[in-house]
């Protein structure tokens, strides 16, 4: 930025003391020469992809600047200076940077934790924590580890790792992940892992691994420059043998400058980050807009994209022993301690229908069978089909049959109390949007990746259409599926928790699905700021349409470069006479690339 401004402000004192106030000429240099000397760190830059043999689309240039300062064209390689610098700017002012992904991360993170021993209270770094230190989680603050509560009742979010939006109850014997807001009320944890070793501290490091891998996009003026450059070098160095004029060889390079791709490709991506805002998309990382026209495997995360994320209670078989309310209070009143969206949807049931609920006396959850508590002298036990087989035959076998969608059974001391049906539904268009993306945008494969379980995700693939299926993944497996998954062909991955980050920077094109996460948007390269499946068709139109802009003012461009370079090789035009003639080239070139700010009438197609 600071080079562009330079060049200007160098070339315009120039011109003034030269046209303005006629100041000899070579006093009239001083201000081009102080160009050229911004424009040394560019040179540098250029000269080491010189040695690595990387013809990019800006090594026209670096020659031309260095040839112009050889044979005292300093107007002519001034103005290359401006050019590159300008483009450069352009591309700093449009592209983000997936470091911040990270900031944002730690600086949900408290670095100091209350740890209580033998009945007092200190506050110690974070690092210093280790398993079965007392921790307190004052109201608001961030649990600074993953524990179990010993003592107290609150709510908690733990959206940032699941997702979901809802807050969980938590009492005595829960569990707490690191990261997650307390609510209202101080809860006491016993620490169930090293801070170094919690939950946040994983998604940190394959955040910080997964950035680090991160794929290098090779943009559009790189490979139109790696073929455009040889060809350049080729005519002046014959004109320059043929002629034996040197300053043919310059006038042939100034023209040749690739400045189509320098600033009107940039500019064609600004017009396409407009639109896309204009239509609620925001675009954080430019170079995804190049890569979408290659996109060949588009994976999708489960709630909240392909769904509308909020499961709802649908159907309930009671048994005839029962009273169907006071099942449904129990039920609430232990699932409030749960972190699963089954549990929002019961909790949620049981308010709509103006149940009070009751405080645990004491929690438990074994892995893979379910959640145990006690109220008002019950124990209240939400399980599965298998558990309830070996707890209670007679009544398993008077089951109904499984049936699409999500269950759960209620076990009141021991007995089966009530079977729990739910359907989160999918989005009205998630099956259409689906189907039209092999033949509108060429997606040979769709793959649903997503931490929940087995027969609510296979259940979804079925009713949109998707055949590939991974459930129950971890966000170190979802990055691991999107890796191998790139690695064949350029992905696009589609989440919105938290969990998806790692793999939204792993894929090809990263695409968050809403705000519900700070983190999420910042680790996408776009953002789909009100979670419609239309805004990401329409995401793919304006970036296929970006990108045929921007080809066509590339290629144009150069094809009347090309033409002056054959004029300035006979003689017919010289190196200042190329450098104005490049910048008409890139008059047209740019205003060709503004179309791509006029929407056109339909940006979707299903």
């Amino acid at each position: 930025m600071w080079i562009a401004i330079g060049a200007v402000l160098g070339i315009a004192v120039h011109l003034a003391m030269r046209f303005g106030f006629h100041a000899p000429e070579t006093v009239s240099r001083w201000p081009l020469w102080a160009v050229f000397a911004f424009g040394a760190p560019l040179v540098v830059q250029l000269l080491i992809k010189l040695v690595k043999f990387e013809f990019g689309s800006d090594l026209l240039a670096g020659i031309s600047i260095v040839t112009s300062a050889i044979l005292g064209e300093y107007l002519a390689g001034a103005l290359v200076v401006l050019m590159l610098s300008g483009g450069n700017a352009l591309e700093v002012f449009a592209v983000g940077r997936a470091s911040s992904v990270l900031r944002a991360l730690a600086a949900r993170m408290p670095s100091i934790a209350h740890r209580r021993r033998g009945g007092k209270m200190e506050d110690v770094a974070i690092k210093d924590l280790v398993p079965d230190d007392e921790v307190v989680v004052f109201p608001h603050d961030v649990s600074p580890i993953d524990g179990v509560v010993t003592e107290g009742h609150s709510t908690m979010d733990e959206s940032y790792l699941t997702g979901e939006p809802f807050l969980i109850r938590k009492g005595p014997g829960s569990d707490v992940l690191s990261g997650a807001i307390n609510g209202d009320d101080a809860l006491t944890l016993r620490a169930t892992r090293a801070a170094a070793d919690s939950r946040y501290a994983k998604i940190i490091r394959v955040m910080q691994d997964t950035e680090q891998r991160r794929p290098h996009l090779r943009r559009i003026g790189d490979q139109l420059g790696a073929v455009y450059t040889p060809v350049a070098l080729v005519i002046a160095g014959a004109a320059a043998f043929f002629s034996g004029d040197s300053h043919r060889f310059l006038a042939v390079l100034v023209i040749a400058t690739p400045c189509p791709l320098l600033i009107a490709i940039p500019v064609a991506i600004i017009g396409a980050i407009s639109l896309a805002a204009k239509r609620g998309i925001v675009i954080r990382n430019p170079a995804v807009m190049e890569q979408v026209e290659r996109v060949r495997t588009l994976i999708f995360d489960k709630t909240g994209t392909l769904t509308y994320g909020a499961p709802q209670l649908t159907d309930r078989v009671v048994a005839p022993t029962e009273d169907p309310k006071r099942v449904l209070v129990l039920a609430a009143s232990l699932e409030r301690y749960s972190k699963h969206p089954l549990a929002h949807a019961i909790v949620q049931a049981a308010h709509d229908e103006g149940f009070g609920l009751e405080e645990a006396a004491d929690l438990s959850e074994k892995p893979g069978e379910g959640l145990r508590g006690h109220f008002s002298g019950r124990e209240v036990f939400i399980t599965g089909r298998k558990i309830l087989e070996r707890l209670d035959p007679a009544a398993f076998a008077t089951l109904p049959a499984a049936s699409s969608g999500l269950e759960c059974i209620v076990v009141l001391d021991g007995r089966f109390a009530a079977l729990y049906r739910f359907h989160d539904a999918p989005r009205a268009d998630s099956k259409p949007f689906v189907a039209h993306l092999g033949g509108r945008h060429g997606i040979d494969r769709v793959l649903l990746v997503s931490g929940d379980r087995e027969s609510e995700v296979a259940w979804l693939a079925r009713e949109v259409g998707i055949t590939e299926v991974h459930a129950g993944k971890t966000p170190e497996e979802k990055v691991a599926i999107v890796r191998a998954e790139t690695a064949r062909a350029p992905t696009m991955f589609l989440g919105d928790g938290i969990n998806d980050a790692p793999a939204l920077v792993a894929a090809t094109v990263g695409v968050a699905f809403g705000q519900k996460s700070d983190v999420t948007s910042e680790a996408a390269g776009a953002v789909i700021m009100d979670a419609s499946l239309k805004r990401v068709d329409e995401f793919l139109h304006i970036s296929r349409r970006m990108r045929r802009i921007a080809l066509q003012s590339a290629v144009g461009g150069m094809a009347l470069s090309v033409v002056g370079m054959v004029l300035a090789s006979f003689g017919w035009i010289t190196p200042v006479g190329g450098a104005v003639g490049q910048e008409v080239i890139d008059l047209l070139a740019v205003l060709n690339a503004l179309r791509v700010m006029s929407a056109p009438r339909d940006l979707t197609d299903y």
